[in-house]
């Protein structure tokens, strides 16, 4: 299946996309440049732009690979264009992630674009669509601590390293919590084709509920810790130490004052 079931404008890039590229960009250079007046401002706008970018980016990945696997009507929904706004739940996509941001520095998974599953045939297309996603998350952290593991930090501002340690953990996290199998959530969209119909219809009431599920056992001290020493873990694998993901998550609270040990690096 290519593109060309596609109309060309279905797959236009929205210009509220390149406007939060450019607002990324902005802050981005204001961010590496000290140029703000403020600084945990220029982190917040950064981080925040670069997530919703991501997220942007995790949901076409599922429709790119829908469209590719057989689902033309991708591209009538204006899933191809990159813009937050025609996600069938924005709410759950774009606003929920941004708040769970900004009140606990999580990587909250946001909702999936809506597929016709009937179209797509193949059982490892299905798992590959709802794989698509997470995995973008992935290489999304993988290029954030590219110059930690690369060993490349040298000229690289302080500040500028906290927003991508930041970013990273948003990424791990975001990564790990979707890749769980729990029903709602895009690991349990990897391995649904293969399960019996019977076990699909009896857990398919449940999708709904998943995250809440996830959020509230994660809830319990001694399940919360080890899913949080897990994230802690990959990303010292990929360089991020305890300091740069602690002044990433001080700054970016802006209305808070920051510790003079961040500021002063």
């Amino acid at each position: 299946m290519t593109t060309a079931a596609t109309r060309r404008s279905d797959r236009r890039i929205s210009p509220v996309f390149v406007g939060l590229l450019a607002v990324t960009a902005v802050t981005g250079w204001a961010v590496w440049s000290g140029f703000a007046a403020q600084p945990g401002l220029a982190v917040f706008l950064f981080v925040t732009a670069a997530w919703i970018v991501s997220l942007c980016l995790h949901e076409y990945a599922h429709a790119r690979t829908a469209l590719h696997s057989g689902d033309i009507s991708v591209g009538a929904k204006g899933y191809l264009t990159l813009n937050p706004l025609k996600y069938t739940h924005a709410l759950l996509s774009v606003v929920l992630p941004v708040v769970f941001l900004i009140m606990g520095g999580i990587g909250l998974p946001g909702g999936a674009v809506f597929i016709e599953r009937g179209r797509i045939r193949g059982r490892w297309r299905q798992s590959l669509i709802s794989a698509a996603g997470p995995l973008t998350n992935v290489l999304f952290a993988v290029v954030c601590t590219a110059p930690f593991w690369l060993h490349a930090l040298d000229g690289v501002p302080a500040l500028f390293r906290f927003s991508l340690a930041l970013l990273a953990l948003l990424q791990v996290t975001a990564s790990i919590l979707n890749f769980l199998p729990v029903p709602g959530l895009d690991g349990y969209g990897v391995i649904e084709p293969w399960l019996p119909l019977g076990v699909k219809r009896q857990v398919e009431p449940f999708a709904p509920f998943g995250l809440l599920a996830v959020f509230a056992i994660l809830g319990i001290p001694s399940v919360g810790a080890v899913f949080f020493d897990a994230i802690d873990a990959v990303l010292r694998v990929l360089g991020i130490d305890d300091l740069h993901q602690a002044c990433g998550w001080e700054l970016y609270r802006f209305w808070r004052p920051a510790p003079e040990l961040c500021l002063s690096q």
